[in-house]
């Protein structure tokens, strides 16, 4: 037996785990139905973290002090910005009584520190059930409170929505942004209907007030800047406590990075929190890009070597198949159907970008909250 046919039985297992990730996991929230739970009008504090976001406090604030829902609070939370940010804040709050204002003061300990300010707002909001979303977001819709609030319950204590990105016509770069976007929601929402949740993202999320205090808050990973979002979850979420709300109305928006540079800065972030995950969910995961990395190369390899393409047709066009499958009934929910038509070469340039990220974030420090 020549190693070119140990190359193919590698690629033939490949395939079968590629299989196996989309048909037992993926699948799951691409043929999910949204639920439309009862409506509650519960009170609801949304808390903003903004340091330097004068221009897009101003232009996008609106949107949440507008929303048609009769009980909530807004809570703005300055995190020691050096624009006008308390200003523009503080305008607001002149003309929105229910508006309240949480001022930073950065301490030597949690210098610069997202999740210290976020603590100090949460500590100050009025009600039980908070709703997180960022300073460059707006909500598509007038509902957005009512759509997130609507999935707590006795059982259900976090809430995760889905976060997209502003579509820029023309921009190859932009399609790439929200192809990812899309499918680390797919991945997210797929794992949480499995009974595993492990990340959301903080653009929209939900959650009461005492699972966070009863959680000690941050101080499992406060010394890591980033993951605020996601390592709370992480280490919150059971498949008892967590709803998923991603109905149209529910999504917010958010601006996206408008240079690669920018955008690989952003990623290295988000990235280097995976490793704090627990362990199982590090653990599939890892094997999940590993699986997809080597598809490719694997792919690739024996079609340059001239091995027979009708050997390899069914198992490719199987996982093909359902990749294509997942895509669009998720891409059509989450109102994304313009990235699925390349799915396959945006798939192939996203694994190229976080095989960079992993590369360097092994050598340097990726930068933290502004």
């Amino acid at each position: 037996m020549v190693w070119i046919d140990y190359l193919f039985y590698a690629f033939a297992l490949v395939c079968l785990l590629q299989v196996v990730f989309y048909f037992l996991f993926l699948k799951n929230f691409a043929l999910e139905k949204p639920s439309k739970p009862k409506h509650k009008n519960i009170a609801v504090s949304v808390l903003i973290c903004a340091k330097n976001e004068a221009e897009n406090l101003t232009r996008f604030l609106p949107s949440i002090l507008e929303q048609e829902y009769p009980n909530f609070e807004v809570v703005l939370i300055d995190d020691d910005s050096s624009d006008d940010t308390l200003e523009i804040m503080e305008s607001f709050a002149e003309k929105h009584t229910n508006i309240k204002l949480v001022k930073v003061k950065n301490v030597e300990a949690f210098w610069s520190n997202k999740k210290y300010a976020l603590t100090l707002g949460i500590k100050a909001a009025s009600n039980d059930f908070l709703l997180f979303t960022d300073a460059d977001c707006k909500p598509v819709s007038k509902d957005w409170i009512r759509h997130m609030s609507s999935h707590f319950s006795n059982e259900k204590t976090l809430v995760l929505g889905y976060g997209a990105y502003e579509k820029t016509k023309g921009s190859l770069l932009n399609k790439l942004i929200r192809f990812e976007t899309l499918f680390t929601a797919i991945q997210y929402f797929s794992f949480t209907k499995s009974g595993m949740p492990y990340m959301a993202v903080g653009r929209n999320l939900a959650y009461r007030k005492d699972l966070f205090f009863n959680a000690r808050g941050f101080m499992n990973h406060l010394h890591v800047r980033s993951g605020d979002d996601d390592l709370f979850v992480n280490e919150v979420a059971t498949s008892k406590n967590t709803a998923l709300c991603f109905s149209p109305e529910s999504v917010t928006i958010s601006l996206p990075k408008k240079t690669y540079k920018e955008w690989i800065m952003q990623k290295r972030r988000h990235i280097s929190t995976a490793h704090y995950y627990k362990f199982w969910h590090q653990v599939i995961l890892t094997l999940f890009f590993a699986s997809q990395l080597l598809f490719w190369l694997f792919l690739i390899f024996l079609i340059v070597l001239g091995f027979s393409w009708k050997i390899m047709l069914s198992m490719i066009g199987i996982r093909f198949f359902l990749v294509s499958l997942v895509f669009f009934y998720a891409s059509k929910k989450l109102n994304e159907k313009d990235v699925f038509y390349l799915f396959p070469f945006y798939e192939v340039c996203l694994i190229g970008v976080q095989l960079h990220i992993f590369i360097r974030n092994l050598f340097s420090k990726p930068i933290t909250w502004k």
